[in-house]
């Protein structure tokens, strides 16, 4: 099924070009299911927003920091709970609370870190974890340079973050390397995902479910998605 955006008309954005995404589609050979694509009209109208080339850098950090904690909302749908008792200023009562793991966030730089913060705000209690990676622009295979997390990671419930899946190698790198150190339930969470990548990153970690806002088709001959929103980490911090 092919969900579209609308062309959103602003006073500073009148001519924001209309893009188009993908749901998974269920006759798709190499199954993306396990692929939860984000589709409420708030994050449709931000993602057309923050694809535009002449949305500025404040803009378009406000813009992620707002996605991000739309669909933190969606990632955490299934988190545990427990009912305890409490009491209100008028009777006691039985309420439900989180129980189970707690939760780490796990930044992969650079661009992840624009997620984190409105994530936080929705899950003050995290942890947050860093994963550095560069891609490698010949062979586009990421090369990691920092790698820190809590102590008790692997007791942890944790949600990768990076803006874009394009190839999925980062992508996999990074839940390889979580795995290696212990953690046994994740979640990838990004604002826009290649079908490639998607097929990718389900193929290696069939386990981990992945929250998106909108499905690309293609890549160019740089790794990058098309439409996509060009370079997350330079659209956030201003060094395009």
């Amino acid at each position: 099924m092919q969900r579209g955006f609308r062309s959103v008309t602003m006073n500073d954005m009148s001519a924001v070009p209309a893009v188009e995404a993908r749901a998974p589609d269920p006759s798709d050979p190499a199954s993306l299911s396990g692929v939860m694509v984000v589709d409420h009209p708030l994050v449709q109208h931000k993602v057309t927003l923050v694809r535009s080339e002449d949305t500025t850098t404040d803009n378009f950090r406000r813009l992620v920091r707002e996605i991000s904690q739309l669909l933190t909302y969606e990632a955490t749908r299934d988190l545990a709970m427990e009912t305890i008792a409490i009491r209100t200023p008028i009777a006691a009562t039985q309420s439900r609370v989180l129980s189970g793991k707690k939760l780490c966030l796990v930044s992969i730089l650079r661009a992840g870190n624009g997620f984190i913060d409105g994530m936080l705000d929705l899950l003050p209690a995290a942890r947050v974890g860093h994963i550095g990676l560069y891609r490698d622009p010949e062979t586009l295979e990421p090369i990691e340079y920092y790698f820190k997390m809590p102590e008790d990671i692997q007791e942890r419930m944790v949600i990768v973050v990076d803006p874009m899946l394009a190839t999925g190698n980062s992508a996999i790198a990074a839940l390889n390397r979580l795995k290696e150190a212990g953690v046994t339930t994740m979640k990838y969470v990004c604002l826009i995902a290649s079908r490639p990548g998607l097929r990718a990153l389900r193929a290696a970690h069939p386990d981990v479910g992945i929250v998106t806002a909108a499905i690309d088709e293609t890549l160019n001959e740089h790794g990058y998605i098309v439409p996509g929103l060009g370079d997350a980490g330079d659209r956030l911090y201003g060094t395009r």
